[in-house]
């Protein structure tokens, strides 16, 4: 199974983490596909970016997020929560 979720490549107390596309049997900060963006939760406020056309092409494959990855997808308006109206 393909999964969507974070990878850390930050160093000691400073956490920076890519959003990949990675093989679910895959280890956390291993192999991945691609990368579909970055999340920095050390600046004020947190910077996300997330090329928008890349992570819905994956999740249209079938990709699953994770669930840190689903709350930014979300936050973002590229996953839409079941029950919410759709933006257009």
């Amino acid at each position: 199974m393909v999964k969507i979720r974070l990878m850390r490549i930050g160093g000691k107390h400073k956490p920076f983490y890519r959003l990949v596309v990675a093989d679910s049997r895959s280890p956390r900060s291993g192999r991945y596909i691609e990368v579909i963006g970055h999340y920095n939760p050390t600046t004020d406020p947190s910077t996300v970016k997330i090329d928008e056309a890349k992570a819905q092409a994956w999740l249209k494959r079938g990709a699953r997020p994770s669930n840190t990855a689903r709350v930014l997808l979300e936050k973002f308006g590229i996953l839409h929560r079941p029950g919410s109206p759709a933006r257009g």
